[in-house]
């Protein structure tokens, strides 16, 4: 129970994959690291958008801005636009953007938006991200050192790429052995620990740690270890996407600042703006849709950037998951991150940052020992269970709150018998009061009680404003910010340039490294 940990295999490829080869190598450099993938899997990702968080991540595993905007089509990402959610009214938008609004702790901005600029969307009475946003401009200057933000930002970018430019820095870089083989089989001590997986040409691969990033394959968490999957198709319906490449119909076109996100009939579709091209994608239920159907409704949403001809010939790809997080993540030594641990549906982005959060609990609290390594799994499992339920409630939240009735897909899942049971209690108290910090208590919550601010009340959720005028409720206090706001608005929209010249003058400006 005493072995050390030396050596930690990562099994799998792909954004995951790399990440925690990247990190772990980073910030352990007295442990060997080595990833396995096989050459007759592909990568899942598409298209892919991050939170903030992710620059932090790579500022720590020692990677430069501009070369990850180079080689990864990366662009920067504010937040996500959000398009007939509510209704079916032509225009109909709300925003969530990544700035927590300021004065958000200070003082109730929602009753002070409530009596006195309730003609405003939410969002843009307390924010001014969603006007830059709209105006397609960048999170901040040239002159902005890397990393550093003026808005709050983080990235769009290729999947396919990002693996790629991960995999080089790793091996390059940071030491990472990179072995390209099969798994023919997984081989337990006495103990029920992984001693070695065992491959085609490589012989046997022993650790002391292995992390299973092989997708929703889970070869070793789910095939191996036998951990069943949590499915929540009962709770969020949609379990397969048509993705799609789109070209710019104008060479130096703007590059959108959001994820743009328009629900349809059966789902909803993303559309995401990298430097050479869009990603769009259609996010549905195959219990209400059909393959075709929703290849035709995202073929009939590109023809009206770039013509029904284009969009006819677009080619595209079926992607098929189950929405639901394993039972545990952490079992004996071997810890599940990425879609082995759990995948709900792309709305919000959080994937990533699932990783990303898997990984710091990781490097931050790396196990010593065996004995020590069970204890931080029973710690893990507990932490991680609590984000994939919050994870669901708020995605769930979009759908509860929609006006829609289009469908019998809007019908149902916007039933409030289909919505967890903690969420429904949330409603019912957030009818009387605002979302706060007392509601969501971890002092890292994947979603943070703004976060649910700018969703209620895009979505048209009305709470009573209290009678009360206490200091929390200080007109004065909310005219202040509401006016501090109004000011940041017409400064941000004449300073910062739009996200396609900040990214042309970052990429002519700096050589590779």
């Amino acid at each position: 129970m005493n072995k050390t940990i030396q050596h930690i295999v990562v099994l799998g490829g792909g954004s995951a994959g790399w990440l925690s080869a990247g990190l772990l190598a980073a910030e352990h450099p007295d442990k060997k690291i080595t990833l396995i993938e096989s050459a007759n899997i592909a990568i899942s990702g598409v298209g892919e958008g991050t939170w903030p968080s992710m620059r932090n991540t790579l500022k720590r595993i020692g990677i430069k801005e501009v070369d990850f905007l180079r080689h990864c089509d990366a662009s920067f990402k504010q937040g996500s636009k959000f398009i007939n959610w509510r209704n079916l009214t032509a225009g109909e938008n709300y925003y969530h953007p990544f700035m927590t609004p300021s004065g958000y702790l200070d003082t109730d901005l929602h009753a002070y938006w409530q009596q006195h600029a309730a003609s405003q969307k939410y969002a843009d009475a307390v924010n001014m991200q969603s006007f830059v946003c709209q105006a397609a401009l960048a999170p901040k200057q040239l002159n902005t050192p890397e990393y550093a933000a003026v808005t709050n930002y983080g990235y769009h970018l290729d999947a396919g790429k990002f693996a790629t430019f991960l995999n080089q820095h790793c091996v390059n870089n940071l030491g990472v052995e990179h072995i390209i083989d099969d798994v023919t089989s997984v081989h337990n001590d006495l103990d029920g620990y992984i001693e070695y997986l065992q491959t085609s040409h490589h012989g046997n691969l022993c650790a002391d740690l292995f992390i299973d990033c092989s997708g929703s394959h889970a070869r070793l968490i789910g095939e191996h270890y036998n951990t069943p999957l949590m499915t929540q198709d009962h709770i969020l319906f949609n379990n397969s996407a048509i993705a799609a490449h789109l070209p710019y119909t104008k060479q130096q076109q703007d590059i959108a600042s959001a994820t743009l996100s328009t629900a349809q009939q059966f789902g909803w579709i993303w559309d995401i703006g990298l430097p050479s091209r869009r990603g769009i994608g259609y996010t549905y239920s195959s219990q209400y849709c059909d393959e075709q159907t929703a290849i035709d409704t995202l073929k009939q949403y590109a023809a009206k950037s770039i013509g029904h001809d284009a969009a006819a010939q677009l080619q595209t790809r079926t992607l098929h998951f189950t929405p639901g997080y394993r039972a545990q993540f952490w079992v004996k030594n071997c810890l599940a991150i990425g879609m082995s641990q759990g995948f709900i549906e792309p709305l919000e982005a959080s994937a990533l940052a699932m990783v990303e959060l898997s990984l710091n609990m990781l490097s931050e609290q790396m196990p010593q020992s065996r004995e020590h390594m069970a204890l931080l799994a029973t710690r893990f499992n507990s932490r991680f269970n609590y984000r994939w339920q919050r994870v669901i409630d708020f995605l769930k939240l979009h759908y509860v709150l929609s006006e829609r009735n289009d469908s019998p897909y809007w019908q149902d899942i916007k039933a409030p018998s289909s919505a967890p049971t903690r969420l429904k209690e949330l409603l019912n108290l957030w009818q009387y009061q605002t979302p706060s910090r007392f509601d969501l208590i971890e002092n890292e919550e994947v979603f943070p009680s703004a976060s649910y601010q700018y969703v209620l009340y895009g979505m048209g959720f009305k709470t009573q404003i209290a009678n009360s005028n206490n200091a929390f409720n200080n007109p004065e206090v909310g005219q202040y910010f509401y006016q501090h706001n109004r000011k940041k608005i017409a400064k941000y929209l004449h300073g910062l340039p739009s996200n396609r010249a900040l990214l042309n003058q970052l990429l002519s400006n700096k050589a590779d490294t």
